[in-house]
């Protein structure tokens, strides 16, 4: 198959430096305390499912700008203080439904699936973009970091860690995030922005180093970044100002749980040295699980992996 990035050496030691603004640290600061001066105001509703001894629930609470986040709560019935996975999903995707969850719920985990604002959920999207951008999510608001559409998204799975640990199925010590693409750039920014975390498991990661992965992705979505900024190119500096305070680039080395993340060097939408970026950033514990032949997939055996290090520091 042909190179689509650097080679594997090169890859490995690929280290950009990061493009933090000077109120990089304020900014998040600011952004988590206002999130959190928001009452979470859950509802829980129980879902009936065929699994006798699964406990399945519809989690809402309240987001960033009133945005209402709707979740799965899932654990064994009558489960207490049980490790758990936060789960965030793919781009433009959802929660996913209860069965795609079992292998981990079964497993005796807790989990927290939430769906990501405006995306194919069910979770709204109550937030105003100043101006016009390009289709999709990736350019809504991009023109400044305070209207961003990602400010939200990150705040509101900040969010998700707090409805967690107030659960009684929830062990607020053992608490892991998972997620693929979208969910893996998630994952990674949850564990920088909040030390409770236990273990992050970020697989073919998205939002990460977007200069390199706009100019070397050739499909969607880092492509809508390129088509606004082909169209208004004027935008261009303030565009990637904006992204800079979204970037894992940026936030790796405030990570401090240990971290397991895959890619696969073929991969044309999260380009491996994108990923390779900020793993190399990382100054906490870290594998990368490196898949010579693989796009932008989930790999089954990679499964195994993530329960191994689940049952290493979350059991």
């Amino acid at each position: 198959m042909p190179l689509v990035d650097l080679p594997l050496e090169e890859l490995r030691a690929y280290r950009p430096a990061p493009d933090r603004r000077h109120d990089f640290a304020t900014f998040w600061d600011e952004t988590l305390a206002e999130a959190r001066a928001q009452p979470l105001l859950e509802r829980l509703a129980p879902v009936p499912y065929a699994v006798d001894d699964l406990a399945a629930h519809r989690l809402d609470y309240e987001g960033w700008n009133g945005a209402r986040i709707t979740c799965w709560l899932l654990a064994a019935r009558g489960a207490v203080r049980q490790p758990t996975i936060v789960y965030y999903h793919g781009y433009s995707g959802n929660r996913g439904t209860i069965y795609s969850h079992l292998p981990w719920a079964l497993q005796g985990y807790t989990v927290l699936a939430v769906d990501v604002r405006g995306q194919s959920g069910d979770t709204s999207d109550t937030s105003a973009y100043p101006a016009g951008h390009a289709p999709g999510y990736m350019t809504q608001g991009i023109l400044s970091p305070r209207h961003y559409y990602y400010r939200g998204v990150y705040a509101d799975c900040v969010r998700a860690l707090d409805v967690a640990v107030g659960r009684p199925e929830v062990d607020p010590e053992r608490i892991g995030l998972l997620g693929a693409s979208q969910g893996g750039g998630l994952t990674l920014a949850v564990a920088a922005l909040d030390a409770r975390p236990r273990l992050a498991m970020a697989e073919i990661p998205f939002l990460c180093h977007f200069r390199r992965a706009v100019a070397v992705a050739s499909v969607d979505p880092y492509l809508e970044i390129a088509a606004y900024c082909r169209r208004r190119p004027e935008d261009y500096e303030a565009a990637f100002e904006t992204l800079s305070y979204f970037d894992n680039l940026n936030l790796a080395e405030r990570v401090t749980c240990p971290v397991l993340m895959s890619v696969g060097l073929q991969d044309v939408c999260c380009p491996p040295s994108s990923i390779f970026a900020v793993f190399n950033h990382l100054t906490s514990e870290k594998e990368m699980k490196i898949f010579p032949y693989g796009g932008h997939e989930r790999f089954p055996t990679h499964a195994e992996d993530q329960l191994i290090w689940a049952k290493r520091y979350l059991r």
